[in-house]
């Protein structure tokens, strides 16, 4: 089947062929933004009589939006769909209105754990600066905490073993392949206290670190995150950065949420670009998001 019309209702960065592909499945012009809306009056106005858009993470289609967009029976999302709670489509409403929701997983990865280890190295060494300790510091030895073991976190610690490092996980449910490759589980304040460097890999809204697993994880310590918003409170963590033996490190999605007192900070070290961008990371997002409308449209 062809939609009457397909939007790609913000900047989706769906690669040339991915749009002309979808020119395929569309009766009339597929209609690309590559901005960002304002409002829900905005939204609503783009996606106007479309059967079909396309979204990122960026743009949240909540139930006033679906509503109001009534002849929708496809949504896809341009980024990561790992539970409906974190989503920014109200996935439920949606799917209880006969629209099929899909997103993706998996894209960036590589890309992401690159920028783990390149900020840690440059840290640990003073090379852009900022230093850890008083002398340069090896990876060998070093206590690393991953908190959330899904690909992004699990590719890391594929990268980080032959470094010979002390390698930690948190998560919602045991991994034992992996604690058999070394890998050991610790409970999430257990592990604060342990690791001198934790990494957060964690969806959208889960926010599991306050003031007492801050206190747990001390001073001298270094805390990095790449994760899509806050996975802790931020009074919290601004209490703790404010100690200068501690630093963190943010990509450009990761600092988001972070205020500009927060971001103010010495010891923060906060990029602009996001993690895991990058020409490979285009290319798999694109034929991803394809693949999903075009299997729907295979079957309808």
């Amino acid at each position: 089947m062809k939609f009457n019309k397909i939007v790609c209702v913000d900047n989706t960065k769906l690669n040339d062929k991915a749009i002309s592909e979808l020119q395929k499945l569309s009766e009339e012009e597929v209609e690309v933004y590559t901005d960002y809306p304002d409002s829900k009056d905005e939204v609503i106005q783009r996606i106007g009589n479309a059967e079909a858009v396309i979204v990122s993470w960026h743009t949240e289609l909540d139930e006033d939006i679906i509503e109001a967009c009534s002849n929708l029976k496809y949504i896809g999302m341009a980024c990561s769909l790992y539970d409906d709670e974190s989503a920014n489509v109200a996935v439920k409403f949606a799917r209880e209105r006969g629209i099929t929701v899909k997103g993706i997983k998996d894209y960036g990865d590589p890309g992401v754990a690159e920028f783990i280890i390149s900020e840690l190295i440059q840290l640990l060494n003073g090379y852009k600066g900022k230093q850890w300790k008083e002398m340069p510091r090896e990876l060998t030895d070093l206590k690393i905490g991953i908190i959330g073991l899904g690909v992004t976190g699990k590719l890391l610690a594929n990268c980080l073993f032959p470094f010979g490092v002390d390698l930690y996980y948190y998560s919602n449910t045991r991994k034992n392949e992996w604690e058999e490759k070394g890998l050991k589980y610790l409970d999430l304040n257990k592990l604060m206290k342990t690791c001198e460097f934790v990494s957060f890999h964690l969806p959208k809204n889960a926010q599991p670190v306050g003031e007492d697993e801050f206190n747990n994880f001390g001073n001298g310590k270094i805390l990095i995150n790449t994760s899509l918003g806050l996975p802790f409170e931020e009074k919290a963590f601004a209490n703790w950065i404010k100690n200068d033996a501690n630093f963190a490190i943010f990509d450009g999605d990761g600092k988001k949420e972070l205020s500009l007192e927060s971001l103010n900070s010495e010891n923060i070290i906060a990029l602009e670009k996001s993690a895991g961008w990058s020409s490979q990371t285009l290319e798999r997002l694109s034929e991803k998001v394809l693949q999903n409308i075009k299997a729907y449209s295979d079957k309808s």
